[in-house]
């Protein structure tokens, strides 16, 4: 079908209920969304070439889905089979080296706005982050160090929402019952950052509970689903603690965090679906609107969804843009993999387009880009 994408059209996807595996709500939800989703496409008689690149790169995932019997219970060898676990578990393998030494680091942040910054700052770049001159003795050095260690990753960054997040977090920290969300975007080292960073937000009383929004079935090769974080979670728990010390005591701790509930997953078909976020449907907008008190946002896919996957002038603000409709505060993290933005200091980008001409896809350049969400 696909050798032949200029011309063979879009169509509805294909549920079977008697051998679906999920309930009849969830699926009838499904198709429903999917239905809507694909209706302007099929009505225009749309081909793979002429719809939308967003919309055709996750229905191509869906229909990979379709063509596995994903959800076919009837087959055992197909029933929930991810077609990706051999690269993802390469992934995981490959994720221990660098996660070592930043986890070393992660569990002596100080409970400060400086110490949110910084797990920020982590799962934002990754191992990106220059650690040369990290303190011998992180408990009990200055602010000052921790400043200097967030200046050398500010060379790259297009926008920095930090001050606005961090003042954020400290109310939540005042609180003392902050519910966290984090939309998950990969597996492997990328999501080892995110459990760092919601490691700390737990730690550091930013965060009573933090649920981590993932994907409901395979998609884009290397996204996450709940089994993928709680495979993450028990492999580095079982590493060994002479060769890793940190990265095993992390696994550890983020396994007791599952177990009492300080930690909760949840998957959502949302989020295997190119509908622009404004349109998150319910009980999802309702659930975030109501218990969230920030939404930590990761990944180009999910940021391209935040702007609706349209075109918005580079210095238009986040807070228009995204702020003023998410359904609670929201602060996206996100490397630059797509040619859309948003909230992009002017002189920034100028300074990136002479650095760089691949500075919007490349994954060289960052933002931290933080709104207030949508008036509760």
């Amino acid at each position: 079908e696909l050798d032949a994408a200029s011309t063979t059209k879009l169509r509805d996807l294909q549920f079977d209920k008697e051998t679906d595996g999920r309930s009849s709500d969830v699926v009838d939800r499904e198709e429903r969304e999917w239905k809507e989703i694909l209706a302007p496409y099929i009505d225009n008689d749309d081909t793979w070439l002429s719809a939308p690149w967003l919309v055709t790169e996750f229905y191509a995932y869906r229909r990979l889905i379709e063509a596995l019997g994903y959800y076919d219970k009837s087959n055992p060898a197909t029933y929930l089979y991810d077609p990706f676990l051999v690269a993802k578990r390469a992934g995981l393998d490959s994720s221990v080296n660098s996660a070592e030494n930043m986890l070393e680091k992660v569990v002596s942040l100080p409970k400060t706005k400086e110490g949110v910054a910084l797990a920020a700052a982590f799962a934002l770049w990754g191992n990106k982050m220059d650690l040369s001159i990290w303190p011998a003795d992180a408990e009990n050095s200055s602010m000052d160090v921790f400043a200097k260690i967030l200046h050398a990753a500010d060379e790259n960054m297009l926008h920095d929402d930090t001050n606005s997040l961090t003042e954020h977090c400290e109310r939540l920290r005042e609180r003392g019952d902050g519910m966290v969300d984090i939309i998950v975007d990969n597996a492997g080292f990328e999501l080892v950052t995110d459990l760092a960073l919601a490691d700390h937000l737990v730690a550091s009383g930013v965060a009573k509970v933090v649920t981590f929004q993932l994907k409901s079935h395979p998609t884009f090769v290397s996204d996450a689903l709940e089994k993928d974080l709680r495979e993450t979670v028990e492999h580095y728990a079982a590493l060994l603690s002479d060769k890793y010390p940190n990265a095993q005591a992390a696994g550890v701790r983020w396994q007791k965090y599952l177990d009492e509930g300080k930690w909760v997953c949840h998957e959502d078909n949302f989020w295997v679906q190119p509908s622009a976020m404004w349109e998150m449907p319910e009980p999802l907008r309702s659930d975030m609107k109501d218990r969230c008190d920030l939404a930590f946002v990761k990944g180009d896919a999910n940021y391209r969804r935040l702007l609706g996957d349209r075109y918005w002038d580079y210095s238009s603000p986040f807070q228009d843009v995204v702020g003023c409709y998410f359904p609670c505060p929201v602060c996206s993290l996100r490397t630059l993999k797509a040619e859309v933005g948003c909230g992009m200091d002017k002189e920034q980008v100028e300074r990136a387009k002479g650095l760089d001409d691949e500075w919007m896809v490349n994954g060289r350049f960052g933002v931290v880009q933080f709104g207030s969400g949508a008036t509760r």
